[in-house]
This record gives structure tokens, sequence and C-alpha cells, in this order.
């Protein structure tokens, strides 16, 4: 599973930080950022979780 965060509508709420800490981080600008070219395993009920949780829906997930 890959996961990206769409940088130009990302509000910084930190809703996917505090769920996948592994797996996002918020960057100076206070925009999420992934941290990982893939998710690691055991996280990705947390980034799905992650996803469904953000309020501007800017986390998109690629299943391989």
């Amino acid at each position: 599973m890959k996961v990206t965060v769409d940088e130009s509508t990302c509000t910084g709420c930190e809703v996917c930080t505090d769920l996948a800490p592994d797996v996002f981080e918020i960057d100076d600008d206070m925009i999420s950022r992934v941290k990982v070219d893939a998710v690691p395993s055991g996280s990705e009920d947390k980034v799905r979780e992650a996803v469904d949780s953000c309020p501007v829906a800017c986390i998109d997930i690629t299943e391989e």
C-alpha cells in the first residue's frame, strides 16, 4: 500500500499524524507529508482511518 497527501489542500489539522505517526509528519509549513515509500505492515488500518478522518479528504491510498 502506498499513500499520498495532496499538499495543496492539506490544512495541517494533524489527524493523520495522530493516527499514524510512523507514516505521516507535519512539516515546518504545517502541511502533512508522507515519511515512507510504502506503508509499513501493521499500519494499514490506521492509514485507512486517517483517510476516512481527514476533514479535507487530501489523503489517497494506492493498493499494490
